[in-house]
């Protein structure tokens, strides 16, 4: 297996795994079989997981194929949305743990990109359509970490190979139109 993540609306008693291209996800209060399976969510190796806090049965995932989809684990037999922003393999993928219309992702192109996935998130706002928002080019080699800051729900960070790390701020013209301001 590649990756796991614990599903936040659970209690700690389900998580999902990522093994070659496929997604599983697993109860423990019955661990010998898996609750949902996604065959094949790429063509390619999947590379990452993550859950939609806000939105039950709404994951994300990423892979060798460039590609970014987003499902729902009870009609797994099918992406809901998805999303080509990146050139080459996406390692990380993540929902803003607040605003889940915004997901950022990381690359191997040497790009983070945040995108809008409003189409999938639980909060109607002004953007409607999904899609592109940034592209961060600052990175000099792979991208293989993005992650949310735990408190300020507009700033992510990402780390490439080369060992930088750096800081990112969803742009205030997104920030607004989202809060409604």
């Amino acid at each position: 297996m590649a990756t796991g993540k614990w599903n936040p609306q659970e209690s700690s008693s389900q998580l999902a795994t990522v093994q070659d291209g496929n997604v599983k996800g697993w109860d423990l209060r019955t661990p010998n079989k898996s609750v949902w399976s996604i065959s094949q969510a790429h063509t390619q190796i999947a590379r990452d997981v993550d859950y939609n806090r806000n939105r039950q049965y709404f994951v994300g995932t990423c892979g060798d194929d460039g590609a970014c989809r987003f499902w729902d684990v009870r009609h797994p037999d099918r992406a809901v949305v998805t999303q080509w922003h990146h050139s080459h393999w996406v390692w990380s993928l993540r929902y803003n743990t607040c605003h889940d219309q915004l997901v950022v992702s990381a690359s191997s192109d040497a790009r983070v990109v945040l995108a809008s996935v409003a189409s999938v998130s639980s909060e109607p706002v002004e953007i409607t359509e999904d899609g592109l928002l940034v592209s961060y080019d600052s990175h000099e080699e792979s991208v293989y970490c993005v992650e949310w800051s735990p408190v300020d729900p507009w700033c992510f960070a990402s780390l490439s190979y080369d060992g930088r790390l750096l800081i990112n701020r969803v742009p205030k013209s997104h920030k607004y139109r989202i809060l409604g301001i």
